[in-house]
């Protein structure tokens, strides 16, 4: 299964509370730039694991706008998904949609919990930075739980190729 991990876009820093901090127009413009790349790549997801946070949430917003998802995709919130969230459990349910016939699914969070999560599903990988909206793939055995680290890109890298 393809795991497609996003860290949110960039956010305004006052808010009433970390949980209700919202997108800044930079971070809605990245975050629709790294979804028209991912759609480009010809990446089908069919399942999306999302943070409760508001920005997590509205960079979904932001990247459905662009990226070709199923009109059914079922899209679960995950309290685990939030940056102090634990990367074993996102993992373990990570498997498990392996198992049950998952081809590629998104996950939108933040960090640090994005970096951790590369090296819980890839042991022997550093757990990589995360710039907002920056994205990373790894290729998940069902069967072992164990990934493969394949591509890392952010904006600032895709932007530049435009």
């Amino acid at each position: 299964m393809q795991v497609v991990i996003m860290r949110h876009g960039d956010a305004v820093l006052e808010a009433a509370s970390d949980s209700v901090r919202p997108l800044s127009e930079c971070g809605c413009d990245e975050s629709v730039h790294m979804a028209a790349w991912l759609n480009g790549r010809g990446v089908k997801i069919d399942r999306v694991l999302v943070s409760p946070y508001l920005r997590a949430q509205q960079t979904l917003e932001k990247v459905r706008q662009c990226l070709s998802l199923p009109e059914n995709v079922e899209i679960d919130i995950l309290k685990e998904l939030t940056p102090g969230g634990d990367p074993a459990l996102v993992a373990s349910e990570l498997q498990h949609l392996a198992l049950t016939g998952v081809s590629a699914v998104l996950v939108v969070s933040h960090l640090p919990l994005v970096g951790y999560l590369v090296a819980e599903l890839c042991p022997g990988v550093c757990p990589p930075m995360f710039a907002t909206s920056a994205m990373a793939s790894i290729e998940l055995n069902g069967e072992t739980g164990q990934g493969s680290f394949d591509w890392q890109f952010s904006p600032c890298q895709v932007m530049a190729k435009v």
